[in-house]
């Protein structure tokens, strides 16, 4: 009869330890890859608009480009910051929330053109450009 319970107790310990790893092994895990992933795409998207932009701009005059963002990631809202990237020529999209950080670079125009700003998934966004540097 005590080698059942002494049996029973350690299954019962090994199962306590199991279900405390599973969320963190199942489930953080794979959310956390999915925003890394989810992340990086937006901030190649992002940077892809931006340099379409003004690829198209006018060399007298102005344009506006109006694009939509996944409204959240895994269930989460995040941020998007554009602007000054780690070295001072380069420019940069980060895209964050709480403790995840991606910086995708600003091909193209990052040391020809001044780019600032920043935005939410939340409903539209909007890309200006105005040759005379009033938006």
């Amino acid at each position: 009869m005590i080698e059942y319970i002494m049996v029973s107790g350690i299954l019962m310990a090994l199962l306590v330890v199991m279900l405390l790893l599973v969320n963190s092994t199942f489930m953080e895990t794979p959310v956390e890859t999915l925003t890394y992933v989810a992340f990086t795409d937006i901030g190649n998207g992002v940077s892809t608009r931006i340099v379409d932009v003004y690829a198209l701009a006018p060399s007298d005059g102005s344009i506006t480009t109006i694009f939509d963002l996944p409204d959240d990631v895994a269930g989460n809202d995040y941020y998007v910051l554009i602007g000054q990237g780690n070295n001072p020529t380069d420019q940069d999209v980060e895209i964050s929330r709480d403790l995840i950080n991606i910086h995708v670079s600003l091909a193209g125009i990052g040391a020809s053109r001044g780019v600032t700003g920043n935005t939410t998934g939340r409903g539209m966004n909007k890309i200006s450009y105005n040759s005379g540097g009033v938006s």
